[in-house]
């Protein structure tokens, strides 16, 4: 029993993190009308970028996330007009174009960064990694605890900004309908640039602590690109709510597959109880996808 609980901790602190993987993904989606093809990518130069800050300056990497989300929050914001004009472009099936180009956008950076630093796996060392936490009989490692803490209260802050602010209503405005949007003197474009680079930002912080958790190689993006359409398909298309629920789900159905049955398979587990889960849940366990 001691073990099963241990099990669902690990899971649900390890949720936390692809929730906030998940939620800015989920949010450009809403806003941009963009399946971003190289959000794990966005981790993995994340957690390389964190690397190289923690080596060049010896400052914990949990000091140099508002650095990163800094960085990546301004490629973000360069990065967003070139997909708004595919998006937006009068070629034929700008919705698959523009799918092309993010996949492009992930080919680049995976090639980019192999080109630049190899197969080699790269870990980051935090002044947290070697603490734990003990109470009814489980144990938590200090750096997960510290990771969980810091996703949640990014959530938080995604939700304040969503919710409470007029920023966060032009947001929501934009993301239901751009038209109208733009009849009420929103600018659409800008609000979209923004709405990317905090996705950029924030998905860039949490590959700096997943590279803390785990290790970071050029060819793990794959494995994030693929949690957060999980995620996202999961919670319902377009559902900011629904992410909370399917990332502490995919969080504990990882976990528990890699104790009880096996690591190897975790991505046949997930993905076979996704699978099951939109044929019972056609719209996300939130209700609320896209038709």
């Amino acid at each position: 029993m001691t073990l099963f609980i241990q099990t669902i901790a690990n899971g649900l602190l390890l949720g936390g993190l692809y929730v906030a993987l998940a939620i800015g993904f989920a949010l450009a989606f809403g806003v941009l009308d963009v399946v971003d093809f190289a959000v794990g990518q966005w981790v993995m130069l994340g957690g390389f970028i964190g690397y190289f800050l923690w080596k060049w300056t010896g400052i914990d990497p949990f000091l140099l996330l508002p650095a990163v989300f800094v960085l990546f929050g301004g490629a973000g914001y360069l990065l967003a007009p070139l997909i708004m004009r595919v998006r937006t472009s009068r070629y034929a099936r700008p919705e698959l174009m523009v799918l092309a180009f993010t996949f492009g956008i992930a080919l680049i950076m995976r090639g980019g960064a192999l080109t630049a630093w190899g197969f080699n796996t790269r870990s980051i060392s935090t002044g947290l990694g070697g603490m734990t936490l003990q109470g009814g009989g489980i144990a938590l490692p200090g750096l997960r605890v510290a990771a969980f803490g810091f996703a949640l209260a990014a959530v938080g802050l995604f939700f304040l900004l969503l919710y409470r602010t007029r920023f966060g209503l032009a947001v929501r405005a934009v993301a239901q309908n751009k038209q109208s949007a733009r009849l009420m003197g929103i600018d659409v474009e800008r609000v979209s640039a923004l709405v990317y680079a905090l996705y950029a930002g924030l998905t860039g912080m949490v590959g700096v602590l997943m590279a803390a958790i785990y290790s970071v190689t050029p060819e793990v993006g794959v494995r994030y690109t693929l949690f957060a359409f999980f995620v996202v398909v999961l919670a319902g298309m377009g559902s900011i709510a629904g992410v909370l629920i399917a990332g502490f789900v995919l969080g504990v159905l990882e976990a528990l597959t890699a104790v009880y049955v096996s690591g190897t398979l975790t991505f046949l587990v997930v993905f076979a109880v996704l699978y099951l889960s939109l044929i019972l849940f056609p719209q996300g366990l939130a209700r609320r996808g896209r038709s």
